[in-house]
């Protein structure tokens, strides 16, 4: 059934979950102003890890997987493909007692996975305890 749901509150029954679809494979629904202009979407993935040693993911949604690559150079492989890999990759990245590091833009990107580089301020590349990166599409 097509149609328009107009509301100020959209709230879950009792405990259930609150569930939005659009009906499009692989693709989020999107939030729209009142002239139904596109103004954004729901996040298609984000994952926080640790980069130091035994690399492993503390938590995440739609990524499946991360392998290190080398010092500070790891790889994010999603759950499921993004429909491009035209989208973007946004993220932070730290080791207690020092504040100081960053994450690069990504790189080798496809609709599979994408590559990220740690840096520490002073632009040499560094492993991070606490990686966390949100990608947008």
């Amino acid at each position: 059934m097509a149609g328009t749901v107009v509301a100020d509150t959209l709230q879950a029954a009792s405990a259930s979950t609150l569930v939005l679809k659009n009906g499009v494979a692989s693709t989020p629904p999107t939030v729209q102003d009142s002239a139904g202009t596109q103004v954004g979407t729901f996040c298609r993935a984000w994952v926080n890890f640790n980069g130091t040693g035994a690399v492993a993911i503390d938590a995440s949604f739609n990524v499946t997987s991360i392998t290190d690559n080398g010092t500070g150079d790891y790889s994010v492989v999603f759950t499921n493909a993004l429909t491009d890999a035209n989208y973007a990759a946004i993220g932070s990245a730290a080791t207690p007692g020092t504040r100081n590091n960053l994450v690069s833009t990504k790189y080798a990107s496809t609709t599979g996975s994408f590559n990220v580089v740690t840096y520490n301020v002073l632009g040499s590349i560094v492993d991070a305890s606490d990686v966390s990166i949100a990608v947008f599409r």
